[in-house]
């Protein structure tokens, strides 16, 4: 059994790496893709927009199939057309082709983030303890890491098949090897819809998902503005408000990345010792603190030091929003995280058009102060993040056989 457990987690903790991977190597290099392709600056909006649109309707589309599909088997085929659509990002020639490949890159990419993340809180309540973070820790390596090979297509001129085939040929039959592994939820956790929820609270299922789930809605969306901030804004905004010079305006996002790993690579061991809750109120102050200290930065350094505080204190709230969307419907948590998913989406889909248009109509100093107030709103949410008592009267669930038993591959 805990054999079985320890591969689940390893094999799902790798495929959250080749997804952080995938990612960062496709939105480092948008400015190479629109001169492939020919993009003009109008049409970018859109071809960016659709891919948040698109894995939005996946991630809807996951909470349907899983009712029927085990989410370890939408993993296991989802990640590999994520990696094909960005080879062919890479690969085309012609607008028709680019248009294709982001849509079933982001359509791929709703239902891997969806069915990745029920995994994970599927295999946290197995374990009986708070390991998500460490999930989304392995995706925050990967994004480092894909951002790094970006970095060396661009910095020597590399085609951008050549920097996304090589990748693909990597990673696609790794995870394939990997997803022999993956576990599955048991009766519980599989696949149940607003009935699960109906028989986890006695009233109306899809009300109650609605209304219950709302917070936790509110809070990814918030986060996720914050986070689009930081990797669509803080280079210019060094750059051109604090007036740093194009290559230091280059590193926030990398040490963003880097504290963003850190946090969560600590952040399971706060959660066990002090409490969801707890942490994710600390994280809500540190990153708003950081938007504040980047609003009055008076050089490059200071505001530096405001993004390194924004990833500290973001990066626990988005794998804690997931597990407590688990916990707070432990019988329908399938359907709770693919709705829940789909916000992820919607913040950063907002949040950078939001900052642009509020630095362009008044000042960028003043845009950073709205992700700063929407991030201090979550504190009214947190609430939400405590342990919910469950059955045997505590604050966690026991780790059940059922759970343990059923892996992907039927070990």
């Amino acid at each position: 059994m805990t054999e079985v457990l320890r591969r689940g987690r390893a094999s799902l903790a790798f495929s959250f790496f080749a997804q952080g991977a995938a990612f960062a190597l496709l939105v480092t290099r948008i400015p190479a893709i629109q001169d492939r392709y020919g993009v003009s600056d109008g049409q970018l909006p859109i071809f960016l927009a659709a891919v948040p649109v698109l894995a939005g309707v996946g991630s809807v589309t996951t909470e349907q199939l899983v009712k029927r599909i085990p989410a370890s088997r939408l993993l296991r085929w989802s990640q590999p057309v994520v990696l094909l659509a960005l080879v062919g990002v890479g690969s085309g020639d012609a607008l028709a082709v680019l248009a294709l490949s982001l849509a079933v890159f982001g359509l791929a990419v709703g239902a891997l983030d969806a069915s990745m993340n029920m995994l994970g809180v599927s295999l946290q309540r197995t374990y009986g303890r708070s390991i998500m973070l460490s999930f989304h820790a392995a995706y925050s390596l990967g994004g480092i890491v894909g951002a790094s090979l970006a970095w060396v297509g661009a910095h020597w001129h590399l085609a951008l098949w050549l920097s996304y085939l090589p990748v693909a040929v990597v990673l696609l039959p790794a995870v394939l090897v990997a997803s022999r592994w993956y576990v599955d939820g048991g009766p519980a956790d599989a696949g149940n819809g607003a009935g699960g929820v109906e028989e986890e609270t006695g009233r109306d299922g899809g009300g109650v998902v609605f209304k219950l789930l709302l917070p936790l809605c509110l809070v990814m969306s918030f986060t996720y503005i914050g986070d689009s901030t930081v990797s669509n804004w803080s280079a210019k905004y060094l750059q051109d408000v604090l007036g740093s010079s194009e290559q230091l305006a280059t590193v926030p996002f990398n040490v963003y990345m880097v504290t963003t790993l850190v946090g969560r690579t600590i952040g399971d061991f706060g959660v066990r010792r002090f409490g969801a809750a707890a942490v994710v109120r600390l994280g809500a102050l540190v990153a708003a603190a950081g938007f504040a200290v980047v609003a009055v930065a008076p050089g490059a350094w200071v505001g530096m030091g405001g993004f390194t505080l924004v990833g500290l204190g973001l990066c626990v709230l988005v794998p804690q929003t997931f597990a407590a969307a688990g916990r707070l419907f432990p019988g329908a948590s399938d359907a709770a995280i693919a709705r829940l998913n789909v916000f992820n989406y919607v913040g950063f889909l907002v949040g950078s058009p939001l900052v642009g248009a509020l630095g362009d109509a008044w000042s960028y100093r003043g845009a950073m102060v709205v992700p700063m107030v929407l991030v201090l709103v979550t504190l009214v949410y947190a609430r939400s993040f405590v342990a919910q008592p469950d059955r045997y009267g505590g604050g966690h669930e026991r780790p059940r056989t059922a759970d343990v038993g059923r892996g992907s591959n039927g070990l």
